[in-house]
């Protein structure tokens, strides 16, 4: 209410709509605050729950469009207010992806965080004596990176990045705050992240292309007329990413980011299928097929990744897939640095070390005295092959980045259910090692393997007419291992089974053509260089196929980089 104005001077019409508008305000910070207690794991539990939240935020917005000029006058309704709730809706749409892994919600989320920024609704803030507003502009900053990087739009995140250094150097010279150390955090870890990809595409006037790597419609070579393959479909996916010193931005390390994209189908707008542009009810379903749920764990305990895995498995559907990823620091047996090449070899699906899990938020009884020596005890903070076993009851895909990756290499397939393993390479040549932090070439590979080519080939930069030219080649590389994969008579049923679903036919294209590319590269000379698999596949018929051979040095010679290449695969051993 304004100036000397009492309650009965403002008529009685407006008087309710201040009324309806506070009960809306307060109705939708309660039910936002009320999703931090939702279960993060689950499929259904939080449905309900999202689907009455999105309802009053939709009222909530239409009402302040409505009657703007009630409360300005009446309410004394600020633009900075307007920006939080348009800012929590952002948020929604971005969880509701979280939740789903419906890539078109991110487009969503991408038109109000746009609106806020278009709209000025935080100019104000930073004339306010109030350091918590600012904040509160500062995390929407941060928040709509996010978003941006997940849509690749990477000039975007220029821009951004430089708007919120700007704004955080205002807020600490204004502001004798304690968190300025932790902004400039934030501002650090995503100038590494957009400068993360080793390889960049460039146009004639040297400005950078902006490739996506999710899959579009066609890009997975098909199945061959009458082709037999299992009928699976991969509907849930566990992206753990546990590495010491990799690139990170808001709980999501280079690896996951990578993975998860590889995961997800090209994004549709949904405000093209609606009438209204963010008024979508979260129950709607965009009119592609669905990703595969995913999970994303970033430094988990073993108690975390268990419990997320147990609720995967639980919900998985009828004839479908969980795929495990694991990017993760190694762990090896205790008294064993590396037990590679060691002539006893341990026997048991304990006894090899595993991938490494987080310490902090595990305390466990009496640890601080456990004896590491002991030669019977086993690494607690550690998943083990053997922790995977119970979930071997269910079709299993498992990708694991990591120095003890071979670990995984010893598991049994106990219920006769299909289980793959891809494993990457456990040592690298130290000019790719030096450039680890960015990224792991392994899952590199299984995101864009023309980028990892690339770089692997010591690459900066390829122009774009080039590099269009080179990816149009890989479709018929990747027509061809499906085929080699395909009609082998030698290899393990269980890679067909898992052919028939798009993601991990691409993935296993991608995984060969990785194996097939190093094998033949001139800086990898030993065998630990080279991915592995479980079941193992057959090498003639796959990776070491003259065919794939060819292929690969015909793409080093359009690339320019054939000297890097055995040109007699022969040589190589």
């Amino acid at each position: 209410m304004t100036g000397a104005e009492t309650e009965d001077d403002i008529p009685l019409g407006e008087r309710k709509t201040v009324t309806d508008f506070c009960y809306l305000l307060d109705k939708s910070k309660q039910l936002f605050n009320g999703l931090r207690d939702l279960p993060q794991y689950g499929h259904k539990q939080w449905q309900s729950y999202f689907g009455r939240t999105f309802d009053v935020y939709t009222k909530l917005w239409k009402f302040q469009q409505q009657h703007r000029q009630v409360l300005d006058s009446r309410y004394g309704l600020k633009r900075w207010q307007i920006g939080e709730v348009a800012s929590k809706i952002g948020q929604l749409y971005y969880h509701y992806y979280l939740r789903t892994s419906e890539t078109s919600y991110l487009n969503e989320a991408f038109s109000f965080y746009s609106a806020i920024r278009q709209r000025s609704y935080y100019f104000q803030v930073n004339k306010e004596d109030r350091p918590e507003l600012v904040v509160k502009k500062l995390r929407y900053y941060a928040r709509y990176i996010v978003v941006c990087l997940l849509l690749n739009k990477m000039d975007l995140v220029k821009v951004l990045v430089k708007e919120l250094s700007e704004e955080i150097e205002d807020y600490t010279q204004r502001f004798n705050t304690e968190d300025q150390l932790e902004w400039n955090l934030v501002l650090q870890e995503v100038a590494a992240f957009v400068e993360a990809d080793p390889v960049v595409v460039l146009n004639d006037n040297n400005s950078v292309v902006v490739t996506s790597n999710r899959l579009l419609e066609g890009s997975v070579p098909p199945l061959e007329q009458g082709m037999v393959v299992g009928q699976l479909n991969l509907a849930d996916a566990l992206i753990i990413g546990n590495c010491n010193n990799q690139v990170k931005f808001s709980e999501l390390t280079i690896d996951m980011f990578r993975m998860l994209q590889a995961l997800e189908r090209e994004p549709v707008n949904l405000a093209t299928q609606t009438s209204k542009q963010g008024t979508l009810e979260p129950n709607e379903k965009p009119a592609k097929r669905e990703n595969p749920h995913k999970y994303l764990l970033y430094k988990p305990t073993f108690s975390q990744l268990f419990t997320f895995l147990s609720a995967s498995f639980k919900e998985l559907p009828a004839n479908s897939v969980l795929l495990i990823y694991l990017s993760a620091t190694g762990v090896f047996p205790t008294g064993h640095s590396d037990y590679e090449g060691k002539t006893v070899r341990p026997a048991g699906p304990y006894d090899f070390g595993g991938v490494l899990t987080n310490t902090n938020r595990d305390v466990v009884n009496g640890e601080t005295v456990q004896k590491r020596n002991q030669a019977a005890q086993k690494e607690m903070h550690c998943l083990h092959p053997g922790d995977l076993f119970p979930f071997t009851r269910k079709p299993l895909f498992v990708i694991v980045d990591s120095t003890n990756s071979t670990a995984y290499k010893n598991f049994t397939n106990l219920f006769g259910q299909p289980l793959v393993c891809l494993l990457s390479p456990t040592v690298y040549p130290k000019s790719v090692q030096d450039q680890s932090q960015r990224g792991s070439l392994f899952t590199l590979f299984l995101y864009s393997p023309l980028l990892a080519f690339s770089s692997v080939c010591g690459l900066s930069n390829v122009r774009r007419g080039l590099w269009e030219q080179a990816q149009e080649f890989l479709s018929k590389v990747y027509r061809d291992i499906g085929q080699l994969i395909t009609r082998s008579r030698n290899i393990d049923q269980a890679f067909l089974q898992f052919f028939g679903d798009e993601f991990l036919r691409l993935l296993l294209i991608r995984f060969v053509f990785c194996s097939a590319t190093l094998r033949l590269h001139k800086l990898f000379r030993e065998s630990r260089s080279f991915p592995e698999s479980y079941p193992e596949l057959p090498k003639q018929d796959t990776v070491e196929s003259s065919l794939l051979q060819k292929h690969i040095l015909e793409l080093a010679t359009m690339l320019d980089v054939q000297s890097l290449f055995w040109d007699d695969s022969l040589e190589a051993y």
